[in-house]
């Protein structure tokens, strides 16, 4: 009788326990399951967010392009006729002016071309980053210089848009708030790897105080996008560097 008891313990313990590991392994494959979804829900928002700044950024380029580069074209053209119709000391007053807005006029086309997604796809990373840093030496900001080192690899259109973009917010950072007076990009590619930084020579900043601001968290997100490690380094009056590595081999986000 007694065997009995302790049998009947003994199966209802197993089955109890049996029971407790379905439910377990159930709860976990759920939840598993919700945490995936979750995280595609969140890369689909963030695909969409991109795609809006970047059509948005495309019509800005296209109305800098077409509309105010027109009406620059136009000014330069009226100014170049009223310069013949003017006596002699008056005529070279206007030299000034109208090269003035020749210079205007580059610099719009210039900035329209690293707005526009469709002409960063042509001409790739690289020389997207060139044309960024021959806008700062042209209009004097401060002392830009690319280097790249090792065989440079193809990098998916729509990854290197994001690098590109993520370098710009860095850019526009260093030359809204940094003072300085040199900026350094470096492009390092193996055999599967990219390794892009990026640094100043400006007044830097305190981590703490800055990591909550949009910019930081823009690039922070846009290289978990497309799987690139980000780290940002600075101290106050040493200047700030941006390192981003990035697999070659890996699947492109989109």
């Amino acid at each position: 009788m007694e065997h009995d008891v302790v049998l009947g313990a003994t199966i209802t313990l197993i089955v109890l326990v049996v029971i407790i590991i379905i439910l377990f392994g159930t709860f976990q494959a759920r939840k598993n399951k919700y945490i995936q979804a979750e995280k595609k829900f969140e890369e689909e928002i963030a695909k969409s967010q991109m795609e809006i700044h970047e059509q948005a950024l495309k019509n800005m380029g296209w109305e800098l392009h077409d509309n105010i580069g027109q009406l620059l074209s136009v000014a330069r053209m009226q100014l170049n006729i009223l310069q013949a119709k003017l006596p002699g000391g008056y005529k070279e007053e206007t030299v000034d002016v109208s090269e003035l807005l020749g210079d205007c006029l580059k610099e719009i086309r210039l900035l329209s071309k690293t707005l526009n997604p469709d002409i960063i796809r042509e001409m790739g990373l690289v020389q997207s980053i060139e044309l960024e840093l021959e806008r700062f030496n042209k209009l004097n900001f401060l002392k830009a210089r690319l280097s790249v080192k090792g065989e440079e690899h193809d990098v998916p259109q729509k990854d290197g848009i994001i690098l590109f973009r993520i370098l710009q917010e860095f850019f526009s950072n260093v030359i809204k708030h940094s003072k300085a007076q040199h900026l350094d990009v470096n492009l390092e590619y193996s055999a599967n790897k990219l390794l892009i930084s990026a640094k100043d020579d400006g007044v830097g900043f305190d981590h703490e105080e800055v990591i909550k601001g949009a910019g930081l968290i823009n690039m922070k997100s846009r290289a978990k996008l497309i799987g690139a490690e980000y780290s940002m380094a600075s101290e106050k009056n040493k200047g700030v560097e941006l390192t981003l590595e990035y697999n070659l081999t890996q699947k492109s986000y989109a």
